[in-house]
């Protein structure tokens, strides 16, 4: 064999292996090793931002797992996570309400918010069906309005526990502390255990992969073939009998539930939960590692959220403490995980008319 062919050989391969990872992956992981490698130029610890990379993926893991089922059913990234994070907030607030604190807490939410995130989602795939072609845009607009409408919610809703409330007035808190009720810090400190001064939150990995491992086994379902097949080629799902519209309800149900109980999994890693507007932009960064870990606007997997979610977690975490360190007296940081974040979404959509 000729040093051409081996050279053509080697220059397929390499092409062929950077278009399976996908650019944004390559470039994310890239400047991920650099900002770590500046980490410890500048004296941060690598192994504390490694704690906290691990922390921030597990907290964020399930929100983007809620992006699978989406995609898969061909109606894009759910740009309308904010209501299935609206069920989980919901099911939170009346859970404080009823005096529960720690554990019972945490499973009388995660109970509470799937029968209301199984009926917004079975809403918001109707409202879905009804405008085919415009589901990313309808998605981001429902989202919105659900959050404003919700924001009226805390507002005016009869809640009386003393945890959640203004010290004067009515209404609910921006922000309440989870500490008050026992239940900050559940889930990451369950088995937590450290490697070489990195700790590790055994309890946020152990309900990720269990949610993870359903979603891939509904995938290879009947009903889980048929979204996906529905998603991949419309009109001969539609010839082979396949009801589209059926699936592409179940599929965003699924999405919307996955969304209510990541957001309780995320305000108990947090220690706060977050209302009013705090949803409202939720959605952006779950697109943008489900993104980064190799998806399309139309194809997605597991293996893409954990690929994902670790690398655009990791960015995050590390590059805003050494560009603090590197650039005293500003604050880049923020600037930076937009320019990134929003890149990201942008440079998938410019390739779904290209086949994603």
């Amino acid at each position: 064999m000729s040093d051409s062919t081996v050279k053509a050989d080697l220059s397929y391969h390499l092409k062929s292996a950077l278009s399976g990872v996908g650019i944004p992956t390559i470039i994310i992981a890239l400047f991920w090793v650099l900002t770590l490698f500046g980490g410890h130029f500048v004296g941060i610890s690598i192994q504390s931002l490694l704690s906290d990379t691990l922390k921030r993926a597990g907290m964020n893991a399930v929100l983007v797992l809620a992006m699978v089922p989406a995609i898969q059913s061909g109606t894009g990234p759910n740009f309308a996570l904010p209501i299935g994070i609206e069920c989980g907030l919901f099911a939170m607030v009346c859970s404080i309400e009823m005096g529960l604190m720690g554990v019972p807490w945490l499973l009388c939410s995660a109970a509470l918010c799937i029968p209301l995130a199984v009926i917004s989602g079975y809403a918001y795939g109707k409202l879905l069906n009804a405008v085919k072609g415009s589901e990313m845009t309808i998605a981001t607009y429902t989202g919105f309005s659900v959050t404003a409408l919700l924001a009226l919610a805390w507002l005016t809703l009869p809640f009386t526990n003393p945890k959640m409330g203004w010290m004067m007035g009515t209404g609910l808190r921006e922000t309440i502390q989870l500490d008050a009720v026992g239940a900050a810090q559940i889930l990451n400190n369950f088995m937590m255990f450290s490697i070489g001064g990195v700790d590790v939150p055994t309890g946020l990995f152990l309900v990720f992969g269990v949610l993870a491992l359903l979603v891939w086994l509904f995938f290879r379902s009947k009903m889980g073939i048929a979204i996906s097949a529905g998603g991949i080629n419309p009109k001969f799902a539609l010839a082979a009998g396949l009801n589209i519209d059926r699936n592409r309800i179940w599929a965003n149900v699924l999405s919307t539930v996955l969304g209510a109980l990541g957001i309780i999994i995320y305000s108990q890693s947090f220690g706060y939960a977050q209302l009013y507007t705090a949803p409202l932009l939720m959605a952006f960064p779950a697109v943008a590692a489900i993104l980064v870990g190799g998806a399309s606007a139309s194809r997605a997997n597991v293996s893409n959220v954990v690929i994902g979610v670790f690398l655009l977690q990791g960015l995050f975490t590390t590059s805003l403490p050494v560009t603090n360190e590197l650039f005293r007296g500003t604050d880049l940081s923020e600037i930076m995980r937009m320019v990134v974040q929003n890149g990201i979404i942008l440079y998938a959509l410019t390739q779904v008319k290209r086949g994603g």
